[in-house]
């Protein structure tokens, strides 16, 4: 049987048999290649069947999925379940989709490989969620994607930077925020700013913190730097504060943590305590509003990525957060507020179908939420430029006018 697009290029083989052998002539040309091929320009699309399915009737509720943990209180996944809830909840009093209320069906498992991932399959197939939101991190939403390449569901990724993500042609799959090849330009353009006395990079080994190291290891070796030393650790290791000390009394200006939210407090304490007047980069786990209430004051003045586009409507959504939930708002729980309006406006415009509600989330680029613009590139990641802020009054705030990357 002929594989896909394989009839372009086939040329018939002329055989003959010669002495009993029986000789294969190959063809005179060879299949056409594109040696620049790039996956990160071709655009995704999905051409599969499924679009003529009608609403289906005698239901009482939407469903939609989450992929993350449902607590409030999650260092990591808290402030974008409180974001996502809050925008359904704001559906809802809206008149939900056409008087049928919204509602979120989350799963999760501390271990995702283990449990998280199956319970997502099962959502899939037998609550028939309409599409998925998730997931916290990039190891957990390359997980819920394998799942909606089998299922077939849009799934709208609100926290992960990691821009493998979205290399796997998978065409359900849309991430909000920037990718780590951006946040490493901005913040590596800080570092070499004020790199007289050299700087220091210190990594986790988490999937995240590692693809955010390899980008900046990338852009350093673009413009022949390295730092002075590269040191990495264990998630939760108590050679932290050992490694954190020695990066202190190196006598390095700047000192770059790349790690999750635990590790990057605990590492930010020991240097501010050692070295007040220390430099402190970091990745997008310090301009998160746990970290801030890890770090204390070891918080204060450390040079994060700007996730969110400064604008008056950021500034009044951040205002009512802080009023209802008593703290401002990071920026994870404004994108995965956005996460889902975006679902919510696509599901309006299309209806109850899957593949029409992929298509939908394709065309509403460019859209403006409250974090800022989300515009899709061809692999259908957020394109939005990375500002660099700083950690001041307990939240990452612009640090300059400066241009964003």
């Amino acid at each position: 049987m002929d594989g896909v697009g394989s009839r372009a290029w086939r040329t018939p083989l002329a055989a003959a048999l010669v002495g009993g052998w029986l000789v294969v002539q190959a063809p005179a040309q060879s299949p056409p290649r594109d040696v620049n091929y790039d996956a990160r320009k071709t655009e995704r699309g999905y051409h599969g069947p499924g679009r003529d399915e009608p609403d289906p009737k005698g239901l009482s509720e939407v469903r939609i999925g989450y992929f993350g943990p449902a607590d409030p209180k999650h260092p990591t996944g808290g402030s974008v379940w409180l974001g996502v809830s809050l925008a359904i909840e704001e559906a809802n009093a809206g008149g939900g989709y056409k008087g049928l209320p919204f509602r979120l069906k989350p799963v999760w498992a501390e271990n995702p490989w283990a449990g998280g991932v199956s319970s997502l399959a099962r959502m899939a197939y037998e609550d028939r969620v309409w599409a998925v939101i998730g997931s916290i991190d990039g190891a957990a939403t390359h997980l819920a994607e394998q799942v909606a390449a089998k299922a077939l569901f849009p799934l709208v990724d609100p926290a992960s930077t990691d821009r493998s993500v979205n290399l796997a042609n998978v065409p359900w799959m849309f991430s909000c925020l920037p990718e780590d090849r951006a946040i490493a330009a901005a913040l590596g353009e800080a570092a070499l700013e004020n790199a007289k006395d050299g700087f220091i990079l210190l990594s986790a080994t988490d999937h995240d913190s590692r693809a955010l190291a390899a980008e900046f290891l990338a852009y350093f070796d673009q413009r022949k730097t390295r730092p002075l030393r590269h040191w990495q650790f264990q998630p939760g290791a108590a050679v932290i504060a050992e490694l954190a000390s020695q990066a202190a009394e190196s006598g390095a200006g700047t000192v770059i943590v790349l790690a999750g939210i635990e590790d990057s407090a605990a590492a930010a304490r020991e240097l501010k305590s050692r070295r007040p007047a220390l430099r402190l980069c970091g990745g997008p786990a310090m301009a998160r509003a746990s970290f801030v209430a890890r770090a204390g004051a070891a918080a204060g003045g450390a040079i994060v990525p700007l996730l969110v586009e400064p604008s008056a409507e950021s500034d009044n959504f951040a205002t009512k957060w802080r009023k209802r939930f008593s703290d401002w708002p990071d920026y994870a729980a404004m994108q995965g507020y956005d996460a889902a309006g975006l679902l919510v406006a696509a599901i309006r415009a299309t209806g109850l179908n899957r593949a029409r509600v992929r298509d939908e989330l394709q065309a509403l680029s460019p859209w403006r939420g409250m974090a800022g613009e989300v515009r899709w590139d061809p692999v259908l990641r957020n394109a939005r430029p990375v500002r660099l802020g700083i950690v001041q009054s307990g939240r990452a705030v612009p640090l300059s006018e400066r241009p964003p990357r």
